[in-house]
């Protein structure tokens, strides 16, 4: 009977984990960052470049291989950058781990204060203050971890995550780069313009909407500022389109 009730115990801690885990919000504010980096970058700069083409010729074509060059060179670049960045994040992270244990092997007794320091000024005292401190230091690993969350704000990165994160990039920035090239496919190219500037403002301002629902802020705000911000941005392009304009083009 006690064995029964044990398992089932495990069996639901085990299920209480996955369910947190599947609904981390940090997990999830994570990877929503990494499909927004993605997307909002391929939607502006694609829009950049299509409406300067655009403003400079009014061939349809130029246009179409000219965005689907930039759609595929901006997903592989946001997907490197991606992945570098994140292994530059965990050579730091590993760097500065590999600093406190040091510190803990040379200067046992200032980095125990320093525990103490830390706990103290979040309002512990006395003999629990000492228990904490002590329990703490006890074990290098809970140390340092504590250490290097408590001191230098660090969280652990890991190297696994380095080639996820890339291609989640890589992808949204596909997705992003496609919409406004989607009206080239079937609108006359003055037409498609501003049709695609209308879907990109739109599409932005509900991935604005969309972040601060699920994340803090006001929706209506940061869909506005999303959608304006990236689409005075992608008009830089046409602005640079017009003054090259192609004669006859």
């Amino acid at each position: 009977m006690t064995e029964h009730v044990s398992a089932s115990r495990r069996r639901s801690h085990q299920e209480d984990l996955k369910f947190h885990n599947e609904h981390d919000p940090h997990r999830q504010a994570s990877g929503l960052s990494n499909i927004i980096l993605g997307g909002q970058d391929g939607l502006v700069n694609v829009l950049g470049v299509i409406l300067g083409v655009a403003a400079a010729t009014s061939d349809a074509r130029i246009v179409l291989v000219a965005g689907l060059a930039a759609t595929f060179a901006e997903s592989v670049s946001m997907g490197a950058v991606a992945y570098t960045s994140h292994l530059a994040d965990v050579d730091f992270y590993e760097s500065e781990r590999d600093r406190e244990y040091r510190h803990i092997a040379e200067v046992p007794r200032l980095e125990k204060e320093e525990i103490r320091q830390i706990y103290k000024e979040k309002g512990f005292e006395g003999d629990l203050l000492n228990r904490i401190v002590n329990t703490i230091t006890t074990d290098q690993d809970v140390w340092v971890a504590v250490m290097l969350a408590e001191e230098h704000q660090l969280a652990p990165v890991f190297r696994a995550q380095a080639l996820k994160n890339a291609l989640v990039v890589g992808v949204s920035a596909i997705v992003g780069s496609l919409i406004p090239l989607l009206p080239f496919s079937i609108l006359p190219v003055v037409t498609s313009m501003w049709v695609s500037v209308l879907i990109t403002a739109f599409v932005l301002f509900g991935v604005g909407f969309y972040k601060a629902k699920k994340t803090v802020g006001r929706p209506g705000k940061s869909g506005l500022e999303m959608a304006l911000i990236g689409t005075l941005s992608a008009l830089a392009g046409y602005i640079v389109g017009v003054l090259l304009q192609v004669p006859g083009g």
